[in-house]
């Protein structure tokens, strides 16, 4: 919706109606051209712009609107304004002298039908671009599901080999680890479509216990995370989508390193957006694995791209002997 007040579509709509004025001002039976073209150019502009303030008028509404109907409110408007800038010339153009040739309902009925053209010419070409934009929507979920398919089974089947390998030694931190493996399981299961930053969250930090666990003193974990309680935690994000990023941490930073490291989660905000730091120390004394954070993070940030409309992402980056993973999401406007 606010695609429609910035300058690049207002300056194609402008071209627009200049362009559909000189297409009638070149129609046959004009004497007057030049003059037609002024008067038609006048009253297209007007007709558009009185539709572009009826439907920010009501913009609180159309926000909470799918995109089809949006579009069917703009052809409304249209019409709607074609019909009120007619009444204002039946109203001013007379005093001046100036009548239509054919009488005012003709002329009322061609503008109007010349406005459904254009209407519905517009409508037609917006389902079109809709359509493709929804098989393109798809075909990169379905891109993204598979990834994501090959991802899940990672740390679920780290986590069972901890827990086989804690069984007998200690026998009170397995059963906390299948607990914690238990909503690990549900959360890759669940199928749904999104869940709060507070639910993601915590996931992540259940599987850190399960890591920690395995790594024992080799692996030191930071939270960085004082708005979690806020309005932020309520933010909507694809599951599983900041667990893949801690365990590319642990993969690529901590397994490599005889001496063990940090992995550190922390979270900063904006005014338009917030921003999830992943960050592990590079892997000292051992062999560093090549290749990148490879499936995990081209899924995840594929995942937030499809979710977020292409407004969020994954960047990575390292400074200062670490390695950072930072996904960014939108906040709502």
């Amino acid at each position: 919706m606010d695609l429609l007040w910035q300058p690049r579509t207002l300056l194609w709509i402008v071209l627009a109606g200049e362009s559909l004025a000189a297409v009638l001002a070149l129609a046959p039976g004009h004497a007057g051209r030049l003059a037609y073209f002024g008067l038609a150019s006048f009253a297209i502009q007007w007709v558009f712009i009185t539709s572009l303030c009826l439907l920010y008028l009501t913009r609180r509404w159309l926000m909470r609107a799918s995109p089809p109907l949006i579009a069917k409110a703009g052809l409304a408007s249209l019409l709607l304004s074609t019909w009120l800038i007619a009444g204002m010339a039946y109203l001013v153009l007379p005093g001046l002298g100036i009548d239509p040739a054919a009488g005012w309902p003709t002329f009322t009925a061609q503008i109007t039908l010349m406005s459904l053209t254009v209407g519905l010419l517009a409508l037609a070409v917006f389902q079109a671009q809709w359509h493709a934009r929804r098989l393109a929507v798809r075909a990169k979920q379905a891109e993204v599901d598979a990834l994501q398919a090959r991802i899940r089974p990672h740390f679920l089947f780290n986590a069972l080999n901890t827990g086989i390998a804690l069984v007998h030694a200690r026998p009170q931190a397995t059963e906390r680890l299948l607990l914690d493996l238990s909503d690990l399981f549900r959360a890759a299961i669940s199928g749904q479509e999104h869940v709060s930053l507070a639910e993601e969250l915590a996931l992540t930090r259940r599987y850190l216990e399960i890591e920690r666990l395995r790594f024992g003193d080799r692996l030191e974990v930071h939270w960085d995370i004082a708005e979690e309680s806020g309005d932020l935690a309520r933010l909507p994000i694809p599951p599983l989508s900041i667990q893949p990023l801690v365990e590319n941490a642990i993969k690529h930073g901590i397994e490599p390193s005889r001496s063990g490291g940090h992995v550190a989660v922390s979270l900063r905000s904006t005014p338009d957006a917030i921003a999830i730091d992943v960050r592990n120390s590079l892997p000292v004394g051992g062999s560093r694995t090549t290749g990148g954070h490879g499936i995990g993070l081209s899924a995840v940030r594929s995942r937030i791209q499809v979710f977020t409309g292409g407004e969020g992402g994954v960047e990575v980056s390292e400074a200062d002997g670490e390695h950072i993973a930072t996904l960014t999401l939108p906040l709502p406007g």
